[in-house]
């Protein structure tokens, strides 16, 4: 019986070549020595990629729900979903992507957390759904706010990496939108093209990540390992 286990072993897995990529991985040269990309690396760039197109698929309905029907009590109830499934998303997104610096890194999921507390405080202290609390209350956005605050670090990182126009705009078109509602400078009239405007820009954004090559994404493998060994030394 053992013999005959063995054989059937050997036969299935003589059946089945290994993928090249993973047999044979190309090899990247970085700014301190080579690396290669390893599966785990690229499904963790899949996963990041995939929860950002959530938030944002999260984000688009919303907003189109709020530009259209606003005063419904359907759509305030639905735009609370959509808003907990945009910020389950992003967490998601800021525990998979790569980020060189490990303290911008860690700020971005702790701004992260200080927005769900936030809004799970407005959840609280407010009866109305909690969109629209944060809306007809804006001082709410000082907590709430630091939820979009590592949404636009996400937004920052990419026009850094990449200088790609969408990202640049939406860098500056968050905390501009956010801060005009919180202040109430910004008339409705412009709050509303500039939530349209937002929209569009992660449409694209979206769109042009989910079709970019995945090495990019990775980074130099070679710096992570020089900035952790830096870290170490350091302690």
């Amino acid at each position: 019986m053992a013999r005959q286990f063995r054989g059937d072993f050997v036969q299935s897995s003589q059946s089945k070549p290994l993928d090249p990529k993973i047999s044979n991985p190309e090899i990247y040269e970085g700014q301190f020595g080579s690396f290669t990309i390893t599966p785990s690396d690229r499904k963790s760039v899949v996963v990041y990629r995939a929860s950002l197109c959530a938030a944002v698929f999260c984000f688009l309905v919303g907003a189109c729900l709020a530009l259209t029907n606003p005063q419904s009590s359907a759509v305030q109830i639905s735009l609370t979903y959509l808003y907990w499934g945009m910020a389950i998303a992003l967490g998601v997104s800021l525990t998979m992507i790569h980020i060189y610096m490990a303290a911008l890194h860690r700020a971005l999921q702790i701004f992260w957390g200080i927005g769900v507390i936030s809004s799970l405080g407005v959840v609280w202290m407010y009866p109305e759904p909690l969109v629209a609390a944060i809306y007809n209350h804006p001082m709410t956005l000082l907590g709430v706010g630091f939820l979009f605050a590592a949404l636009t670090g996400i937004f920052f990182k990419e026009a850094f990496c990449f200088n790609r126009a969408e990202t640049k705009l939406l860098t500056l078109l968050v905390p501009l939108l956010l801060l005009g509602h919180l202040t109430s400078l910004l008339p409705i009239s412009i709050e509303q093209i500039l939530l349209g405007t937002w929209a569009l820009s992660m449409a694209v954004f979206a769109f042009r990540k989910a079709v970019q090559a995945i090495p990019p994404d990775i980074g130099d493998k070679s710096v992570f390992e020089y900035l952790k060994q830096q870290r170490q030394s350091a302690a």
